[in-house]
């Protein structure tokens, strides 16, 4: 993902690398507190901060085949038969922005899963420096394994008060592609929203092997209604990959949609980064809600 070592140079300590935490500290860490070395500084104050009242929130631990998975889960206290919700975080892993993401949905009915999708590879609030982290952590997991991770994902939420038939998924940057390719590898999934994932393949550090698809080699055959929303300045994904995404989108029947920001860039959500733009950062939010349950999740 070479765009965003462009845009976030100006943000990433460029210490050297220290040491990765090992998975024994990964797996005791909480999820959903501070923030990844690699995205600092962050703004003096994020602007949302959702409370617990009413909820049940915080980590629990899913087996994916002997490996265990943290989540950080959110769900109206005492109640069952949710609708699910999928929250697919960026490279910067499960941290205090995801957290409130998932609550926020919680506030909405929902039961919402925010898995940390890179406890095999290593922690990636270890890595102060963002190309560190992605060469380290982010370019060797594999497609497979995530989908595998989001299935596991939504195995526990039937078990525990989820309604699997009501399910969607969402996701920021690198969890935007994931939101795409989730939709179409999970027939249960009703709906999806992608904020500003990659569409096409990277011009350099794309690995084949490890993921073998974009979001627009599915697009013709998505059975699935994806809502992208995505920034006009953003420096990392350009306005043709958007283009040729919906050209590909009207070959299949979809109807997935896009909304393109224009005065927004990349990570515009992200109200703990300089890079957030509130009126946009609002409306979308609106608008995937209204996404969603406009198809049944």
């Amino acid at each position: 993902m070479p765009h965003m070592k462009e845009e976030f140079d100006s943000l990433v300590s460029r210490t050297p690398l220290s040491e990765p935490v090992g998975r024994r500290a990964f797996m005791q860490a909480t999820l959903g507190a501070g923030f990844a070395a690699a995205v600092l500084p962050v703004m003096a104050q994020t602007v949302i901060k959702t409370d617990g009242d009413g909820l049940t929130a915080g980590q629990i631990e899913i087996d994916v085949n002997g490996q265990c998975m943290p989540v950080y889960r959110a769900q109206p206290t005492g109640k069952s038969d949710l609708p699910v919700i999928l929250v697919v975080s960026e490279i910067f892993g499960v941290h205090e922005h995801i957290a409130d993401v998932a609550r926020r949905f919680a506030k909405q009915g929902y039961l919402a899963l925010a898995p940390e999708l890179f406890v095999r590879q290593g922690d990636p609030r270890a890595y102060p420096a963002l190309g560190d982290l992605i060469a380290k952590v982010i370019n060797k997991v594999p497609d497979a394994q995530v989908m595998g991770d989001l299935d596991a994902c939504v195995a526990w939420a039937r078990a525990h008060g989820g309604n699997a038939g009501k399910l969607g998924v969402t996701g920021f940057c690198w969890g935007g592609r994931i939101a795409w390719l989730y939709a179409a590898h999970n027939p249960r999934v009703k709906a999806g929203v992608a904020w500003y994932g990659r569409l096409v393949a990277s011009t350099s550090g794309n690995n084949p092997a490890l993921t073998p698809h974009q979001p627009i080699d599915i697009a013709a055959s998505l059975q699935v209604p994806v809502l992208g929303l995505y920034g006009g300045k953003d420096g990392g994904i350009g306005q043709d990959s958007i283009e040729q995404m919906q050209a590909a989108l009207a070959k299949g029947d979809s109807h997935s949609e896009f909304v393109v920001y224009p005065n927004s860039g990349h990570a515009f959500f992200a109200d703990y980064r300089p890079s957030y733009v509130e009126a946009d950062a609002l409306d979308g939010w609106q608008r995937c809600l209204d996404w969603f349950r406009a198809h049944g999740v």
